[in-house]
Parts: structure tokens; C-alpha cells; sequence
């Protein structure tokens, strides 16, 4: 066991860890982020997705003490940001939500594209949201959203 510390979502973690524990075990099992979702386990889907100092990660493929010194954050982690309220909003408004177990990874992967000013046209988010899969979308209304948050009309 050794002591991680990491900042999740802006707050301070210490935790005992084994080596070979996987970020996503600890993210939902340890400390209660169950946004943070399990699924292809092989870092295809993008479902378990966070951001590590602001790059999309798959949590699922990630030791968990990997994040040690790091800022790991998950969909919680994003209600700070300005244009939240903006994407949140766009997405109810274009139906870009369905089963929502996407929806977590997607929010941060745009977001850390948001951040870095790479979401301007519709291939580039097209581009960027190539290794999120949502099997009920068909990511139209997604994009759709994307675009109308960040004002480049849908």
C-alpha cells in the first residue's frame, strides 16, 4: 500500500492505495464518483473518461497511482467552470442527453477541448468526440449542442 495524494475536482485526496488499483475502481468504489462510468474496460468506449491536469483520460486503463501530484476531475468537478450553464443548457435545449451514460466522459471531453479553444467547427468536434461512443444519439443532437454553447449556430 502506498499513500496517494491527488486534488479531485479542486479538493485534496489521501488515500492507502495498492499498485495496481485503477483509477476508476477508487474514483467510484472509494470515493463515491459513480459519474464515472465502467464499461469496455479496454479503453475503447470513452464512458469512464476524466481529465487528468485537463487531458481526457480513460480512467478504466489508468493506475490510480498515476494521479499522484495530479488534478483529476470528473463531471462534478466542471459546475465551476463559465460555460457550464451555457453547455448544460444546450444540451437539454437540443435533446442531446438520452440514456446519459455517456454523458458524463462526453461533458469532459468537450470541456477540456472547450478549454484549449479546439471546438470552433463542427469536424473539429467531430474530430474530438471520435473516442466517446453514445449508442443512442447518434451524436447529431450532440454536436448540434456543442456548437450552439459556443455560439457558432447549430
Amino acid at each position: 500500500m502506498n499513500e496517494v495524494a491527488f486534488s479531485l475536482n479542486g479538493r485534496p485526496v489521501r488515500e492507502q492505495l495498492c499498485d495496481e488499483q485503477l483509477l476508476l475502481d477508487v474514483l467510484r468504489e472509494r470515493l463515491g464518483f459513480t459519474s464515472v462510468k465502467r464499461s469496455c474496460e479496454v479503453q475503447v468506449c470513452g464512458t469512464c473518461t476524466v481529465l487528468v491536469d485537463g487531458i481526457p483520460l480513460s480512467s478504466c486503463c489508468t493506475l490510480a497511482v498515476e494521479a499522484a501530484g495530479r488534478e483529476v476531475t470528473t463531471v462534478e468537478g466542471l459546475v465551476d467552470r463559465p460555460y457550464h450553464d451555457r453547455l448544460e443548457q444546450a444540451f437539454l435545449r437540443h435533446a442531446a442527453v438520452q440514456c446519459g451514460f455517456c454523458t458524463p466522459a462526453m461533458l469532459l471531453t468537450i470541456s477540456a477541448l472547450w478549454d484549449s479553444g479546439e471546438l470552433d467547427d463542427e469536424q473539429g468536434i467531430v474530430d474530438a468526440l471520435a473516442g466517446n461512443l453514445c449508442r443512442c444519439t447518434g451524436y447529431r443532437s450532440i454536436i448540434d449542442a456543442v456548437l450552439d454553447a459556443r455560439g457558432v449556430g447549430a
